[in-house]
């Protein structure tokens, strides 16, 4: 399927952790012939730490710093960026994500999220001590909304790659 793609045809995954935006973010780029970032692999790759060792050395203030840093500096054209889940909370990267390219919010229940992500601090997910994952989506869901050009609503089942590149291709096509 060849989409017209516009803003320097990029193409932004955002939405909570474990909602598949790298994997989908990987696939979507081989199936529309753009290159693929992940975010926090960068920023991994930059300061040569684990997402959840930044955040125990930093704090969540100092990692969002460290966060909107490094994703402020992803450019390019022709590219799928899967983002970090709390991206949202750095307004000058979602700004210069905004102007770089198409923003598709991949949208998962709290429940499905709850049973993929296992242990929120090993995985680097940014949260208050008793907050669970659905708190989480609460808090971060309206910022997804905000910044997305484009959501794509995850079935509900057990995760389906076909499907839901299905649905995001479908949702870009009738985005254009």
């Amino acid at each position: 399927m060849k989409l017209s793609q516009n803003k320097n045809q990029n193409y932004i995954l955002i939405g909570m952790p474990s909602a598949g935006k790298s994997t989908v973010g990987v696939v979507l780029s081989k199936v529309m012939g753009l290159s693929f970032v992940d975010s926090d692999i960068v920023i991994q790759s930059k300061t040569g730490k684990k997402l959840s060792e930044l955040i125990e050395e930093y704090g969540v203030d100092g990692f969002s710093k460290i966060e909107d840093e490094v994703n402020t500096g992803i450019c390019g054209d022709h590219m799928v960026v899967a983002t970090g889940g709390s991206v949202v909370f750095c307004p000058n990267a979602m700004k210069h994500f905004s102007e770089i390219g198409t923003i598709v919010y991949l949208n998962a229940s709290p429940a499905v999220l709850d049973e993929r992500l296992g242990d929120l601090d090993e995985r680097g997910v940014i949260h208050k001590a008793d907050e669970t994952v659905y708190d989480i989506y609460e808090a971060r869901k309206s910022f997804y909304e905000k910044y997305a050009d484009v959501i794509v609503n995850e079935p509900v089942g057990p995760f389906n790659i076909e499907k839901i590149l299905d649905l995001t291709l479908e949702a870009l096509k009738a985005g254009e």
